[in-house]
């Protein structure tokens, strides 16, 4: 009997550690990544020990723009806005740290005022004194606490589904819990998971690529992005904003996908009573990644704004 139950228990290690051995998502050569994603080795950047990837574009002397994208996303999110804005201004894009090609912090921070302080010192290399900021989700949640507290660096600000206002598993002054099967993603992580996700952040997940996927993927798996971003996640407290909100004085423009299944649409109204001169622009058909799924369209009342 004693013999069968050892016999059972090998069997039993053996199946979990061969299942292990397949599921086993490994982190990819940076340098590959490096090779396929960026545009030229001029785009890392040392700020603040970070090396962080940036791409600038457009005529240096122009007004400045910079992008902030989402969580798990990089700067190539911004892509076709990009290319379409940087004939009439310096557009900037940032990978947050850990995320996209930009290295993890080697301090270990991933809360907002870490990642502001190192756009400032960003802006203050690049000798831009004063920018509109564009920022997506977290991003947006960024873009928005940056003009609060840095009002003579920011000029407009264009939110994209912005994060801010507590939801389900967010609440203001708590850090939120991050789940066991969370922090698996740092050792397996299959592609069918982040195609998933990335199909909710959709309106119609019937335009999502597979170059799209591709990309998120491969930049999920840069060398120590998994770790990062779940530093990220429980590190983000979530402050009342409105206090923040009412010290912004700056033009803002509020962009929504009214299928946004991550940040509702209707959190637009909350924004809209603390900031009553912001401009708000939804889109019937879209989600929460407007600038993706539909790039020229969603960008029409953007470069509207930025030319008044």
């Amino acid at each position: 009997m004693k013999l069968a139950i050892i016999l059972s228990l090998a069997v039993l290690v053996f199946v979990c550690t061969a299942l292990g051995v397949w599921l086993w998502t490994p982190d990819r050569s940076r340098v590959a990544l490096q090779g396929k994603y960026q545009a030229s080795p001029a785009d890392i950047v040392n700020v603040d020990n970070v090396r962080l990837h940036v791409r600038d574009s457009g005529p240096k002397l122009a007004p400045a723009v910079v992008m902030l994208h989402g969580f798990g996303s990089s700067l190539h999110t911004w892509e076709p806005w990009a290319q379409a804005l940087q004939s009439e201004y310096r557009v900037i894009r940032i990978d947050l740290p850990g995320s996209g090609l930009s290295d993890p912090d080697p301090t270990g921070r991933y809360d907002d005022q870490r990642t502001m302080d190192l756009i400032v010192a960003l802006m203050d290399r690049l000798g831009v004194a004063k920018a509109t900021l564009i920022g997506n989700s977290i991003g947006g949640r960024i873009a928005w606490n940056f003009a609060a507290r840095n009002p003579e660096r920011v000029t407009k600000l264009v939110l994209v589904s912005p994060d801010g206002f507590a939801s389900k598993g967010f609440a203001y002054d708590q850090k939120p819990k991050v789940s066991g099967m969370t922090h698996v993603m740092r050792y397996v992580l299959p592609k069918s998971m982040v195609r998933s996700s990335l199909a909710q952040a959709y309106g119609d997940p019937a335009l999502l690529t597979n170059e799209t996927v591709d990309r998120y993927y491969d930049l999920m798996l840069a060398p120590g992005s998994r770790s990062a971003l779940i530093a990220r996640m429980e590190q983000t407290v979530l402050r009342d904003p409105i206090p923040s909100l009412r010290q912004i004085q700056v033009p803002i423009l509020l962009v929504w996908g009214e299928k946004d299944a991550m940040i509702p649409v209707g959190n637009a109204a909350d924004y809209v009573r603390e900031l009553p001169h912001a401009k708000v622009v939804t889109f019937q058909a879209l989600g929460h990644v407007p600038q993706e799924e539909a790039p020229e369209q969603s960008l029409v009342p953007v470069r509207a704004f930025l030319a008044q």
